[in-house]
């Protein structure tokens, strides 16, 4: 059965400093002071390798048992390369998002190495930020409202 998560962004009085909303959770992004923010909070690409990271972290946890896996300790070590010149427009041809994204998955647990690379392919065919990132996602704006 399908369910519908939602958000709410709205852009505070300082600078480019933007709080969403999910359920009755909040988070605050910025920008760094050299992209026009006041690098008071990690900006939306940040939080895009963070969602990633957090999702294949629950991920590992939440199967490890099932797939067989003694899983004492788990991290993730995340990068991804953007240039800004795609969203200022300021160079033609050039992608307003993450070029690529790579990552470590770091374990501890007494299972073989063979063990843990099968256990990593299967965290990142179960993630759903991963698959949102690797198969993209349709986006449609669903109404413009004027307030």
């Amino acid at each position: 059965m399908k369910q519908t998560f939602t958000a709410v962004s709205r852009k505070l009085p300082e600078g480019l400093q933007v709080e969403s909303s999910a359920r009755t959770f909040k988070v605050i992004m910025d920008e760094p002071t050299d992209l026009g923010g006041t690098d008071k909070a990690m900006n939306p690409v940040e939080a895009i390798l963070c969602a990633l990271g957090s999702c294949q972290t629950i991920v590992a946890f939440a199967f490890a048992e099932s797939q067989g896996i003694q899983l004492d300790e788990f991290h993730v070590e995340l990068e991804g390369d953007l240039d800004p010149d795609g969203f200022l427009g300021l160079a033609e041809g050039v992608r307003n998002g993450f070029q690529e994204i790579r990552y470590s998955m770091h374990f501890k647990s007494a299972a073989s190495q063979a063990e843990l690379e099968q256990f990593a392919h299967f965290i990142e065919t179960r993630c759903p930020v991963g698959d949102c990132l690797t198969n993209g996602v349709p986006m449609k704006l669903a109404k413009v409202v004027v307030e």
